[in-house]
């Protein structure tokens, strides 16, 4: 019974739920038992819920019983990266410098969780503060692939898709400054979501770059990312870029398998060179496949996209900079103190920092600082954003030529660990294809599109949609996914290797 809970969807799992097929309190000892069994090879999670997570399920079966009306996802449990904050769970954001603080209020997306009574189960690792592409940056160790434990799970939302990818969780919560939830699940054959920004609050979110973040789903299939994704949607007052949008619709979208007539924009300029030649393969084949289901499939060409990485890189060090000043050893996290000669505040910040961030995050605040220091701010920082204008507007023209956009979500599948980590530039190549959302706001998905010739890895394909238009994404998504699997007989990730026993 419990290899078939947790191999269970989300939506199936709602379903025996609403049906009393199971208990809450099945569903999540289910997961808990998973986690307990594998994740000592996997290291998805920094801190396990247990006793808090079985008492919401019990809370749950006890409402069921008694006729209560109940939310559809309601006992279904979920993870939650550990850069949202969190009431009576630690919120370390993988960094040494909030070891074991724990926040006195909740991210608004964790207070709607708890209002649909979904158990949190924990926090999942990432890099450091979010920064990088790995999970190799955390403080509590690296985060490893399901599919090949000596290879990365992407990043910086490794341990969320790792968790999700192991079955450890039917779903999580991810944050996406410039791809950090759908790289990960292209590189570990889940779904991972960037809504559109503000489409989902960030209240509660530890900040990197405030212009960039979004919290989104990750989750198995397109369907529980569109159910995550009405969740904890919608407008909040405590964000103030929160948009007022209703979202509804997008589990409908999912589940309608249908792009007859939609337009599909090949983006020119995200495919081809510098991509690994399986990622290619499998992009080619889903065109195919959606071509061969009635959408009409077009090429746009964005050639501001070239310049989105150079650009990136200076807008969000120079935001994750200023956002991260307040970890100073006088407000609140580590304080350490210097060894020797006077003890001033400038000298006790400096001993707090150096103790605390490590080196991507002390790489990204160097870099930052500079760009926005007088005499290169015009230079740097102004003209990195002058730049995302022309992206946007990139983005304008071609949504006037296609209803979605496509491409590879990667340009290659998951590195090996330490294949990178000395190496920040080519560390930093991995996200060329999921930056330009960020830059513009507007909405993406990934999901599974097979596995590479070269080493059996999975794939990720990418959708990109219109600011606020987040249901073409999950139309255009589910479709591809029902193609895909119909092909494969099955899931991606039923061809996954076996972790800690039988799967």
């Amino acid at each position: 019974m419990t290899q078939e809970i947790i191999h269970s969807t989300a939506a199936q799992l709602a379903e025996k739920l609403a049906a009393k097929e199971l208990s809450a309190v099945e569903v999540t000892q289910a997961h808990l038992d998973r986690i307990a069994e594998v994740d000592g090879e996997v290291n998805a999670f920094l801190h396990v819920n247990t006793q808090e997570a079985l008492d919401v399920a019990a809370e749950v079966d006890a409402a069921r019983a008694a006729g209560e009306e109940l939310h559809a996802l309601a006992g279904v449990p979920i993870a939650v990266k550990d850069l949202i904050v969190t009431v009576g769970q630690p919120t370390t954001a993988a960094s040494k410098i909030l070891e074991g603080w724990h926040s006195p209020y909740d991210a608004t997306v964790v207070k709607k969780l708890r209002a649909a009574k979904m158990p949190i189960l924990g926090k999942t690792n990432l890099d450091e503060f979010a920064m990088g592409s790995s999970t190799e940056h955390s403080a509590y160790g690296p985060t490893r692939n399901p599919w090949d434990l000596d290879r990365i799970p992407g990043g910086s939302g490794g341990g969320s898709a790792a968790a999700v990818a192991a079955f450890e969780a039917p779903l999580a919560l991810g944050t996406d400054t410039g791809g950090s939830i759908r790289q990960p699940a292209s590189v570990t054959g889940s779904v991972g979501v960037k809504p559109t920004y503000g489409g989902v609050s960030r209240y509660g979110a530890i900040a990197m770059a405030s212009s960039l973040d979004q919290i989104g789903p990750v989750s198995r299939t397109v369907l529980d990312s569109a159910l995550l994704h009405e969740v904890i949607g919608g407008h909040d007052p405590y964000d103030s870029t929160s948009l007022k949008e209703s979202w509804t619709g997008l589990a409908a979208a999912a589940a309608s398998g249908d792009v007859k007539g939609l337009r599909i924009g090949i983006i020119k300029e995200l495919h081809g060179e510098g991509y690994q030649a399986g990622v290619e393969n499998r992009f080619n084949e889903s065109l195919e496949l959606l071509k061969a289901a009635g959408a009409e499939i077009v090429e746009v060409s964005c050639p501001n996209f070239q310049y989105a990485l150079g650009a990136y890189y200076l807008i969000m060090p120079s935001e994750a900079s200023s956002n991260l000043a307040k970890f100073d050893g006088v407000r609140f996290g580590l304080r350490a103190l210097p060894e020797d000669g006077p003890m001033t505040i400038e000298r006790v910040m400096g001993a707090t920092r150096a103790a605390g961030f490590g080196d991507e995050v002390k790489r990204r605040i160097i870099l930052g600082t500079y760009a926005l220091s007088a005499g290169y701010y015009d230079a740097y920082y102004g003209s990195a954003q002058k730049v995302r204008t022309l992206i946007q507007r990139d983005f304008d023209a071609a949504f006037a030529q296609a209803d979605v956009l496509i491409s590879p979500t990667a340009p290659t599948t998951a590195f090996k660990l330490g294949e990178k980590v000395d190496d920040p530039l080519a560390m930093y190549l991995n996200d060329v294809a999921t930056i330009p959302a960020n830059m513009a706001g507007v909405p993406g998905i990934s999901i599974p599109g097979g596995l590479a010739d070269e080493d059996g890895l999975p794939v990720g394909i990418q959708f990109l949609a219109p600011a606020r238009q987040d249901v073409r994404l999950y139309r255009a998504a589910g479709a591809l996914e029902k193609l895909l699997e119909e092909k494969w007989g099955g899931p991606l990730l039923a061809q996954a290797p076996v972790l800690g026993g039988a799967k």
